[in-house]
């Protein structure tokens, strides 16, 4: 567990406190969580009860029905295992700007430490960064979210065949189960006026008087929560495991996990996802390992260039290779060139590329092989990279629901040369890889995905067809 833990201040535990208190940022969740089990194991050595404490504000950027309804979708599951478990719980909804905006240091008044997440990007970033110093006591950042710990790396990895015999080394000794939480006294403190009952019938209505983007609407795809990310799970084991080597970069084939917003939310742990997958492929006589190299390595080197990357959402971050090339051809002549809004109203003059935006819009995600060439296409018609830079992050940080993820950032920045090596020239690229129509028409079923998409527009204009 040292492994997994930074203290990051300088205060002592306090010495006379009524809990340890959990904060939970990222890892909204209460099984397969390091974070947590660190809390309960300080809880149980100071035998102190343990408070689980999650909050949602309208203020973080790009607050909407989609984001707000998909985490909220989750609480009603994580209240009941904590009280399963005896542990004490808090939700707090800041609904405006004039709502108090000090709940953490109000719980944190009556705690012996704070242990929360340790995750490199967003909000958690920031709050890690700011929170500890203002606090008088201990003040723990626990990763839950890597199977290998972000701390057992010194430096950024240039790329995925650097990190992936450092992983392979490691596995063993974190590629096991998280034990169960156990705390030795049981929270029986009231609960505090400021906390928000959540059920899901009330979900709708919660959103509704948020001071939030409204425009977003929740995704047509996806439902937040734990139990709807253990049963996509499973239904990924039985049915797109075995293919999913062969068929993960058709996008019409649908063999992929979709299990990024759930990890990027925390509602379940790429732990989880890996041990789940391995003891099916084993038991089921096939190899996992085309999915365990994206879901470890790949997803891990992401984490890896966010935690050593202070600029990891910039063109600066780049090698030196990439941005001298397209240095050399930043004058290039684009054609067409769009703006920010024809690219996220889906109103581009590609049918794939407008397909793939409009999956982003009603779904919260896009496929995988389609968003890097979604992604390849906004460089390409672009007035500059970094106006192609800006639109992507923008796009993802409104829309995504695995937005604002490490993921998120190095998946852009591959589009610009990041993890990846240089190519034949070519113009706006440089050495940069390029990606065209013609070669996904060659590679995959373009039009197969694309009255998919056409499918999923009108259940939207069908709402009862909506699942």
């Amino acid at each position: 567990m040292r492994d997994r833990v930074r203290k990051l201040n300088d205060r002592d535990e306090r010495s006379a406190a009524a809990y340890v208190l959990y904060w939970a940022q990222m890892n909204r969740r209460v099984d397969s969580n390091h974070a947590l089990l660190f809390a309960a194991a300080l809880a149980n050595r100071r035998e102190l009860p343990l408070l689980y404490y999650e909050g949602l504000t309208c203020s973080y950027p790009h607050a909407s029905d989609r984001l707000h309804t998909f985490i909220l979708e989750g609480v009603p599951e994580t209240e009941r295992r904590l009280r399963e478990l005896d542990i004490g719980y808090v939700f707090y909804l800041r609904k405006t700007r004039d709502d108090p905006n000090d709940i953490l240091y109000r719980l944190a008044a009556q705690a012996a430490a704070v242990v929360t997440d340790d995750y490199p990007t967003f909000i958690a970033q920031r709050h890690n960064a700011n929170v500890p110093g203002r606090l008088d006591i201990a003040y723990y950042a626990v990763d839950a979210s890597c199977i290998v710990p972000m701390n057992r790396y010194d430096k950024r990895e240039y790329a995925a065949y650097s990190i992936r015999p450092k992983i392979r080394r490691m596995l063993p000794e974190f590629l096991r189960p998280a034990e169960p939480v156990c705390v030795a006294r049981p929270f029986r403190e009231p609960l505090p006026p400021f906390h928000t009952t959540v059920t899901m019938n009330s979900i709708r209505q919660l959103v509704a008087s948020c001071d939030i983007d409204h425009g977003v609407a929740p995704s047509v795809a996806f439902r937040g929560g734990r139990r709807d990310a253990l049963d996509r799970l499973e239904r990924f084991l039985s049915e797109n495991l075995r293919r999913y080597e062969r068929c993960r970069n058709e996008p019409s084939a649908r063999a992929t996990s979709d299990l990024s917003p759930y990890l990027h939310f925390g509602h379940i742990s790429s732990l989880e996802a890996a041990l789940a997958a391995k003891a099916y492929a084993g038991a089921h006589g096939f190899p996992a390992d085309g999915f365990l190299e994206e879901l470890i390595v790949r997803r891990e080197l992401a984490f890896n260039f966010a935690r050593f990357t202070g600029n990891f959402a910039s063109l600066s971050a780049l090698p030196d290779w990439p941005k001298e090339t397209l240095r050399k051809h930043a004058a290039d002549k684009r054609s067409p060139v769009y703006r920010r809004e024809d690219f996220e109203g889906a109103r581009t003059h590609d049918a794939l590329w407008n397909a793939a935006q409009k999956e982003m819009l009603l779904a919260g995600k896009i496929h995988g092989y389609c968003r890097m060439y979604w992604g390849k296409k906004i460089i390409e018609w672009s007035r500059t990279c970094q106006d192609a830079l800006e639109t992507m992050i923008y796009i993802h940080d409104r829309y995504a629901l695995d937005g604002r993820d490490p993921n998120t950032y190095a998946n852009i920045l591959w589009c610009f040369g990041l993890h990846d090596r240089p190519w034949r020239e070519r113009p706006v690229f440089g050495m940069v890889r390029y990606m065209s129509l013609e070669g996904m028409k060659r590679k995959t079923d373009v039009d197969a995905y694309i009255r998919q998409i056409e499918s999923l527009e009108r259940t939207v204009r069908d709402p009862h067809h909506i699942q």
